[in-house]
């Protein structure tokens, strides 16, 4: 399943996907805060993992509210902007942990880089929460 905010990219998507098992992949146009929310998880069913790639501002807050409650087994976070991405971790740093960071230089000679990080949802037990 993809949620794409760019129209074009699903219909690239969805020709590259005819080579493959078309029936397997159903993707969805608009920006991920409008259509990734309780209603669309309801109906869809709860994801293993979750990959993310936003634009350089990162993750709408929505987003992040809506991906902490879809509660994903595993996050892959694609990011252009270390900021923004370190700013977004931080905001999921308490439901998941960081397993791997990957940058990849996929622009030589610019200060460009796409950083991927791979995050696990933290298993807490009962003495991990706060009793009185």
């Amino acid at each position: 399943m993809f949620i794409e905010n760019l129209n074009e990219m699903n219909q690239q998507r969805g020709q590259n996907s005819q080579h493959d098992q078309p029936d397997q992949y159903i993707f969805y146009a608009g920006d991920m805060k409008d259509v990734l929310n309780a209603s669309f998880i309801s109906k869809h069913g709860q994801p293993d993992i979750i990959i993310t790639d936003p634009p350089r501002a990162g993750m709408h807050p929505d987003v992040v509210q809506t991906i902490l409650q879809a509660s994903p087994e595993r996050i892959v976070y694609v990011s252009c902007n270390s900021a923004t991405q370190a700013r977004d971790l931080q905001m999921m740093d308490s439901a998941y942990e960081v397993i791997a960071v990957q940058p990849v230089d996929m622009f030589p000679h610019t200060h460009h880089v796409e950083n991927i990080v791979l995050l696990r949802k933290r298993e807490f037990s009962q003495t991990d929460s706060c009793q009185p």
